[in-house]
């Protein structure tokens, strides 16, 4: 079993930088992938980035190079590094995490990031 608590969040003005953390506690030494997704209103929850383990990561094509994910297992923590900020990534953003051989997902209670123009 995994819990996970985001930080971070809040308003910020558009250009501007934020990050974002997730600390995970329970068995963390079976949590495999780590992501964070976002979902503004009236829209699907997304993908916004994703690592694994080993420290390899994925982004969606709206964030590659203004958004850097990054973790540190000893502390069983994941960031989201997000510059360049825009009103469209206002969102609330949702850390996930892949738990054990079977992969079962475990949601973190979200922050919310808002952008102001």
């Amino acid at each position: 079993q995994v819990q996970l608590v985001e930080s971070g969040g809040g308003l910020v003005q558009a250009g501007g930088s934020l990050r974002l953390s997730c600390a995970a506690s329970g068995s963390t030494d079976s949590i495999n992938d780590m992501g964070w997704y976002r979902q503004a209103p009236g829209k699907q929850r997304e993908l916004v980035a994703i690592i694994s383990r080993g420290g390899s990561m994925d982004y969606a094509a709206s964030v590659k190079g203004r958004f850097t994910i990054s973790r540190d297992n000893a502390k069983s923590t994941v960031y989201l590094q997000m510059n360049s900020l825009t009103p469209e990534d206002t969102a609330v953003y949702f850390c996930k995490a892949f738990y054990g051989s079977s992969w079962n997902a475990y949601w973190g209670q979200g922050t919310q990031v808002t952008v102001s123009s």
